[in-house]
């Protein structure tokens, strides 16, 4: 099989682009025909050398989401035919022809979608999903500030409080970003200057309240406008830190606010807990997949080859939505 591979650690110059022997599917796994896959900044950790692979994913083939068909079952499987289409999540592997699965971790990709814009789906929604809904307990009626909007996470997440009847405020340092957010269903779009600071304009947008919910992927650098601006019970997932891990917080305002602030990830979880997450995924927001409510943002689709470009320019933050490999 044709698999992208990162043999030593570096920068985009270190991706290959090779042949390796197809992988078999034990008992309860399928084998998958991958006709896309989803690019992730994960990817790029990997490749750097800071972020491996969790056990029992290869080590040198990465790749955490992907669509395509099944090509063979395990003789434990049940629920699944060859042939069927299907896309989820993985801890790697994806960029290639062929993947195995455990078959409880595939989801149904709807008939209106193809596989290009099925593999843009499951990291960035799955993710939104069990942050804002699972874990935090986002419900109808309640303001989302959702930073870096314009990420794969950011624009699964404005849609989903969309469509559960949430008032939905986006962040981003570009305003091209924010235009095509707010095409998206975005409401409130707040563009965040080199001062890093939003909290007051939140808080003139909630009228005072704030926002009942901060998914955030910067970290330490917005940490205290973020605690500004929580509203009173207010819930933070922080799910990336592109802008720092460390920070200082006034534990004095969370004591009096009564916030919540919880870390998450999906990659490094017990596979027990994933199954969980994609299950939840499958029965809440496929469903709205398939109504048209909410939709995969694809930015660019790059064949496999292409794959160096793709990391190139995920590095600089240039993208909307999400990047897609094609896997002839």
């Amino acid at each position: 099989m044709r698999c992208v591979r990162f043999t030593q650690p570096g920068g985009p110059e270190i991706i290959e682009v090779t042949d390796l022997p197809d992988p078999r599917p034990s008992a309860d796994e399928v084998l998958v025909r991958v006709r896309a896959a989803g690019l992730n900044r994960a990817d790029l950790l990997q490749r750097r050398g800071v972020y491996p692979a969790p056990p029992g994913a290869p080590p040198d083939i990465p790749g955490m989401e992907f669509a395509g068909e099944i090509e063979a079952l395990g003789e434990k499987v049940f629920g699944w035919s060859i042939g069927d289409r299907v896309m989820g999540i993985t801890g790697g592997g994806a960029q290639a022809q062929r993947l195995v699965v455990h078959h409880r971790m595939l989801v149904r990709i709807p008939a209106s979608l193809g596989f290009e814009e099925a593999a843009g789906l499951p990291e960035a929604f799955i993710t939104a999903h069990d942050a804002l809904v699972t874990q935090a307990h986002f419900r109808a009626g309640e303001a989302v500030l959702v930073q870096a909007v314009g990420s794969g996470v950011g624009t699964a997440a404005l849609q989903l409080a969309r469509a559960g009847g949430g008032t939905s405020i986006g962040t981003s340092r570009s305003k091209d970003k924010l235009t095509r957010a707010i095409g998206l269903g975005l409401q409130q779009a707040i563009q965040v200057g080199p001062d890093r600071r939003f909290s007051a304009e939140v808080l003139t947008l909630t009228e005072g309240r704030g926002a009942d919910v901060i998914l955030d992927f910067v970290g330490s650098s917005y940490l205290g406008e973020n605690i500004e601006c929580l509203a009173e019970c207010g819930r933070m997932a922080l799910i990336g830190t592109l802008g720092g891990a460390e920070g200082t917080l006034d534990l004095g305002l969370v004591m009096r606010k009564r916030l919540t602030l919880f870390g998450t990830t999906l990659r490094g979880r017990p596979v027990e807990e994933k199954m969980l997450a994609t299950q939840a995924f499958a029965e809440q927001v496929v469903p709205l997949l398939a109504r048209g409510l909410v939709r995969p943002v694809i930015d660019r689709v790059y064949p496999m080859e292409e794959v160096r470009q793709a990391h190139e320019q995920l590095e600089r933050h240039e993208t909307f939505g999400k990047l897609i490999l094609r896997v002839d």
